[in-house]
């Protein structure tokens, strides 16, 4: 099997109702790729939708109902033009800025982009930001497709203007060719046919251009196959199925397996014919899917990389990342997301933005969080290592997405810039004293109960009776609450989302060596969020007891001990949890606690009875 060498991927991208969709349309119809049935669509829709008074060529490709209503593209809507020397497969992206994370879907697969700007209007905001995303993204090739030239009597002076613009403010993208065209998608000027209104302009026409462009693959790696699944249909029969991103691979070569590094040769390359007969292949190339067949046995599963062995693939958890963020909630530094590179899933946090990218001007400005649409650059842990190689060097293992490990929500995606050194500089020591002689020493198991609640619930005060009773019995206890804490260990966090994120990610670390150290361990935080009491959960595994102290938020304000929510609902506390910020209640915790109808005795009792289940060891 052999990739398709003649396919050329390009996205359109820009501004809103720069033209995209128009010059889309305006392809399709002079390539007479568009059937006498879509044609005949297209002039009843004209009619009803239209807006240039005749076709409307843009309502080729503006398909959803909302698109036509609105005169904007919202999806990404693909169209194949064959020309005679290839297959052009366009991505028309929307230019709305509401809707940049599906531009960058479009783009993350494109050989070329057709950045179009419409000439009345120059370089926009919208027009930077797809520009430097399309960098990011490592699209090779630029077409600057200045739009509407007609509306500006054809001129010149202005396509100058524009290019000069453009230049300004590419500086420093560096590695990418670029090509600038005037034209008019609407009349179809310098489009596929030249422009008699353009007599100064000599250069290509678009569709000229692009049968041009050298598409080869520049990838610098070698084989990289990320394993998709394991086939095993009998037990003759083991192979690793996935997609070629990179490389080629071939009947009886060496490769190495990654994470791991084992290594062993290729046995077998299978591919499924039409009739569902089993296919074997000298070879496979970049673009195929294949099953290998190994010539040893081997622990080789999903998310594994087969790598060439003289060419392997970097193995980390920890990088430096181009983030662009997708989604309407900001990224908050320090909590648990999930990535998503290759075949892997893994969890992941990010790291304060080292900076975010001024789209108007290029400059790096400092940051907390990034916000919907943002560009920066963080720093990316991973709970395990996995196999990479730079974004520049390969797309295919380079890039990854991140996840909301809650709602499932792709957030962002990250382009890897380079692993960090302390990656692979620090390992983990191992002890000879674990935590089980730890235990042995204190005569009893360690836990974390972490009680969770609005202020005001009661959560210190059933900590504190609960400990109180436990060091009576000669329990080893150490109890975390907030307040204490943000004294000295938090002290320099505020109450922002992201600082609460991080309270509690410090806290967790904190409680999880206690518990190493045989303490029973009571942690007395508001810890809004579920995402943190997730990795709580998961940090500290089967010692981890999640308390719901669970009272009406009018009970707890009717209390206010601190009078914190008086001076909430009077606008002198902001971020204070169930007043301006969410507190999201806990799905199944291990245990729920009304202290509108305990007593403080009551509620440590029932705190007891479940923690002894734990201490007892049944």
């Amino acid at each position: 099997m052999v990739p398709d060498l003649d396919q050329l991927r390009l996205v359109t991208c820009g501004s809103v109702d720069d033209g995209k969709s128009t010059l889309l349309g305006r392809l399709l119809y002079e390539t007479h790729q568009i059937y006498e049935d879509q044609l005949a669509a297209l002039e009843r829709d004209s009619r009803v939708s239209g807006t240039t008074g005749d076709l409307d060529l843009a309502l080729l490709t503006d398909g959803l109902a909302a698109e036509r209503e609105q005169g904007i593209t919202i999806d990404v809507a693909y169209r194949f033009v064959t020309t005679a020397r290839r297959r052009l497969v366009i991505a028309d992206s929307p230019g709305h800025e509401q809707y940049t994370r599906n531009m960058v879907t479009a783009a993350s697969t494109a050989d070329v982009a057709v950045l179009l700007i419409d000439a009345r209007h120059g370089i926009l905001t919208q027009t930077r930001r797809h520009r430097l995303i399309t960098h990011l993204l490592g699209v090779e090739h630029v077409v600057l497709a200045v739009n509407k030239m007609d509306l500006v009597e054809w001129s010149e002076d202005r396509f100058i203007e524009i290019v000069r613009d453009y230049e300004a403010f590419s500086d420093g993208l560096d590695g990418r060719s670029t090509t600038a065209i005037p034209m008019s998608a609407l009349l179809g000027d310098n489009v596929v046919a030249g422009s008699e209104h353009l007599d100064w302009y000599d250069g290509p026409t678009l569709l000229e251009h692009l049968d041009g462009i050298d598409a080869t693959d520049r990838s610098g790696t070698g084989l990289r196959l990320p394993v998709q699944t394991v086939l095993r249909p009998d037990s003759g029969f083991r192979g690793y199925a996935g997609r070629i991103v990179s490389g080629s691979i071939e009947a009886g070569e060496r490769i190495r397996i990654l994470p791991s590094g084992v290594t062993t040769s290729v046995e077998r390359i299978v591919v499924m014919s039409a009739d569902g007969a089993d296919v074997d292949l000298a070879s496979a190339d970049a673009g195929d899917s294949v099953t290998v067949c190994l010539a040893t046995d081997v622990d080789c599963s999903r998310g594994d990389v087969i790598t060439s062995a003289g060419d392997p693939a970097e193995v980390a958890d920890q990088f430096q990342i181009d983030v662009v963020w997708m989604h309407e909630s900001p990224m908050l530094p320090g909590r648990p997301y999930l990535a998503r590179i290759g075949t892997s899933t893994v969890g992941a946090t990010l790291s304060s933005p080292r900076w975010r990218v001024d789209v108007n001007s290029g400059e790096h400005l400092a940051a907390d969080t990034l916000e919907l649409n943002d560009i920066g650059v963080c720093n990316l842990s991973l709970d395990r290592a996995v196999p990479f190689d730079p974004y520049g060097d390969n797309r295919g293992t380079g890039a990854l997405i991140i996840v909301d490990r809650y709602t499932g929500d792709t957030v962002g995606a990250g382009m890897i810039r380079f692993a960090l050194r302390r990656s692979s500089n620090i390992h983990w020591q191992p002890t000879t004293v674990d935590s089980e002689a730890r235990e042995a020493l204190m005569g009893h198991r360690s836990a974390v109960v972490w009680f969770t609640g609005l202020s005001g619930s009661g959560k210190s005060t059933i900590a504190n009776e609960v400990e109180r009773r436990l060091h009576a019995r000669g329990v080893h206890t150490f109890l975390l609450d907030g307040d204490n804490v943000r004294h000295g260990l938090n002290r320099d966090l505020g109450f922002t989302d992201a600082d609460r994120v991080e309270n509690i990610r410090r806290i967790v670390e904190v409680a999880s060596l206690m518990a190493d150290a045989g303490l029973v361990v009571l942690t007395s935080f508001i810890s809004p969020f579920r995402a943190e009491r997730d990795l709580a959960r998961d940090r500290i595994g089967d010692r981890f007891i999640e308390v719901h102290v669970d009272v009406p938020l009018a009970v707890a304000e009717e209390r206010d001990p601190k009078g914190l929510y008086a001076k909430a609902r009077a606008g002198d506390l902001a971020n204070f949890t169930g007043i301006d910020s969410p507190y999201e209640a806990p799905d199944n915790p291990d245990l729920v606690i009304d202290t509108s109808s305990l007593t403080v005795e009551q509620a440590a009792d029932a705190v007891l009875t479940a923690l002894d289940v734990r201490l007892e060891g049944r």
